[in-house]
């Protein structure tokens, strides 16, 4: 009775739409957090320049793609949102949107971005992008509720950004290759350093949340903490691992020769203060502990970004 009356509810409901669903599908504060990346890795490329046009068009393009990717997953999961208290209003799951509508919508952000990523910017970095929705829409989405390890699938589009921006201002993905900018020769590996940190990152921030929307995930059917049991330390075991590991990463920046030392500092800085939240949710083990690990987390990425930014070698 309850999936007949799911099914029912977008009928119901169709012709209703605002211009405010439209952006909840696209999840603007998530899609903004992904942009930003996106961009300031652009902008330490070392052959970019500051160019607002150039800006705005990278961060139109990621919006639109970013948008798109929060669509399919909105519209693949949109019965396991209505189950949830902080899903169940969306568009597509409360049935003010169709299943048709929001495929529509997604296809067409997803386009237009891509083309956007293509045509200002270079191919390589709209394949990329394409990669990333993919790997979010149609591997991570369906795969939080088989098993854990969609975290991990998860997190190769959240740190995609990185990369994708920097290949937009440097047109090769190549770690091995040198770019010129103003008479020296800087290693492309930079981009991959970015990529790494941003990877590392997700995985205390992602189980942070995970920890404390525990019970409306489990409602839904989704398995996203490492212990299947759920909240427990192991898992907040696996939050220190993670921060541990941004250490040596978080150093890569300063000896690739992307930023300086000035920057270094503040990174390690960043680390130790995202380090202590989580020993901290190892030592307490509860909700309290684990919103202060997920609010350490939106804190450090970008603070340690715009560290980069401002310490940029090449400025």
């Amino acid at each position: 009775m309850e999936s007949v009356a799911l099914e029912k509810i977008p009928q119901a409901n169709q012709g209703r739409l605002t211009v405010k669903d439209y952006m909840q599908l696209i999840k603007p504060s998530l899609s903004i957090m992904v942009v930003f990346s996106s961009v300031i890795c652009y902008l330490l490329a070392p052959n970019v320049v500051y160019d607002l046009k150039m800006m705005v068009l990278l961060f139109l393009g990621g919006m639109l793609v970013t948008g798109s990717a929060n669509a399919i997953n909105q519209v693949v999961e949109k019965d396991t949102d209505a189950l949830m208290k902080r899903t169940g209003k969306r568009p597509v799951a409360a049935g003010r949107m169709s299943v048709t509508q929001g495929w529509t919508f997604a296809v067409i952000t997803g386009a237009s971005g891509l083309f956007i990523l293509g045509c200002f910017f270079n191919w390589t970095s709209a394949l990329l992008a394409a990669f990333s929705l993919f790997l979010y829409a149609f591997v991570y989405t369906p795969l939080k509720k088989v098993h854990a390890v969609a975290v991990l699938a998860g997190a190769f589009p959240g740190a995609l950004p990185c990369l994708i921006g920097w290949v937009a201002g440097t047109g090769t993905l190549s770690p091995y290759e040198y770019i010129v900018a103003n008479g020296k020769e800087y290693t492309n590996a930079g981009g991959w350093v970015l990529f790494g940190l941003q990877f590392l990152w997700q995985f205390p921030h992602f189980w942070a949340i995970a920890w404390i929307a525990f019970k409306d995930y489990s409602a839904a059917g989704f398995r996203l903490l490492p212990a299947g049991q759920g909240p427990n330390k192991y898992t907040a075991l696996q939050t220190v691992i993670y921060a541990f590991l941004l250490f040596p990463v978080g150093l890569l920046p300063y000896f690739v020769g992307l930023s300086g030392i000035t920057s270094l500092v503040i990174v390690l800085l960043a680390n130790i203060f995202l380090t202590v939240q989580c020993l901290r949710l190892y030592r307490q083990l509860d909700v309290k502990a684990a919103r202060r690990v997920m609010f350490g987390s939106y804190i450090y990425l970008p603070v340690v970004l715009l560290a980069l930014l401002m310490d940029k070698v090449t400025m």
